[in-house]
């Protein structure tokens, strides 16, 4: 993709690219997702804020993409078919974000009050009305897939091993949560981008943009925010699990450099903003989770190109 074009972004510079959105902030409905996700009750805010930096980062990135690829084929909005073009090379990640436009249909027919019988009358038809992700999904795939390879994706039922591992360790974290726990725990789950859409829109500051993205777009970038929260909090305990010494592994010292650097240094505890005994992930964490995902995906792989700007990979699951 050519990067020397006029770009459909306005001028959104700084760390995260923000300019009017810098002044809005997730930090707050950040932390209460990471303690569903599997984080500490009281995650830190120190954490939240560079989630929030990164997931910001990302996000503004992969609009830049689906912005030129918009403006290339003349469209007056960033669209669905955008942001799929953007993530067909990474097949897991298009086949979740499949499963979500599945589930926002499904999820729009039930908030409807359609029975059963029509939900499955109208998936047997192909009805356009009650399945339009779907649609527009199945009919932007048709149109680029040569191998069949990604239509498939659409009757794929395979078990998602990463939600699956997910879900098995919500269950795990609230075995000893008392009443009121769980029901904190209950309305953290519920949280999501796409229930604050005027905010999530205001910070990605897409009033600033020559092509703003569609209602579908925006949902999709919601779903995509969400994922990349999700992602660096299982990184990140990952990172966490490993820094435990463990009785009788001889391996267990062998940390990398990058994670004492930042671990051991009076500067990054004053930013980790805890002793290092909190069950809490620290920022050093989340850095330590992204340098070992940027050095799993490498500069040789096929999906560099596709996500990298600024030197990370893309991150949402």
């Amino acid at each position: 993709m050519n990067n020397t074009a006029a770009s459909p972004m306005s001028t959104a510079t700084s760390s995260s690219g923000r300019s009017t959105g810098k002044s809005i902030s997730f930090a707050i409905e950040l932390q209460s997702m990471m303690f569903s996700l599997g984080d500490a009750r009281r995650p830190l805010h120190e954490t939240a804020v560079l989630v929030e930096d990164v997931v910001h980062t990302q996000l503004i990135n992969l609009l830049q993409q689906a912005a030129e690829i918009s403006q290339l084929r003349g469209a007056k909005a960033i669209s669905a078919e955008d942001l799929l073009f953007v993530m067909r090379k990474d097949k897991k990640k298009l086949r979740r974000l499949l499963k979500y436009m599945f589930f926002r249909d499904y999820k729009s027919k039930i908030v409807k009050g359609i029975d059963e019988d029509d939900l499955l009358e109208d998936k047997l038809s192909g009805s356009n009305n009650t399945n339009k992700r779907q649609k527009i999904a199945q009919d932007f795939l048709n149109s680029i897939d040569q191998t069949g390879e990604l239509l498939a994706m659409l009757e794929d039922d395979e078990i998602d091993e990463v939600k699956q591992e997910r879900m098995e360790r919500a269950e795990r974290q609230t075995r000893m949560m008392d009443s009121a726990q769980y029901a904190e725990f209950c309305e953290s789950r519920q949280l999501s981008f796409s229930k604050k859409a005027s905010k999530f829109r205001d910070w990605l500051d897409c009033s600033s943009m020559e092509i703003k993205p569609n209602v579908i777009a925006m949902e999709i970038l919601a779903y995509l925010a969400y994922e990349t929260v999700a992602q660096l909090v299982d990184l990140a305990l990952l990172v966490r699990q490993d820094m435990v010494t463990k009785a009788g592994d001889p391996f267990s010292h062998a940390i990398s450099a990058t994670f004492i650097q930042y671990h051991n240094s009076a500067e990054s505890t004053a930013a980790c903003g805890v002793e290092a005994h909190s069950d809490a992930i620290q920022p050093c964490h989340i850095r330590e989770a992204i340098r070992r995902y940027g050095h799993k995906i490498g500069p040789l792989s096929p999906f560099t190109s596709a996500y990298r700007r600024n030197g990370m990979a893309f991150l949402a699951c």
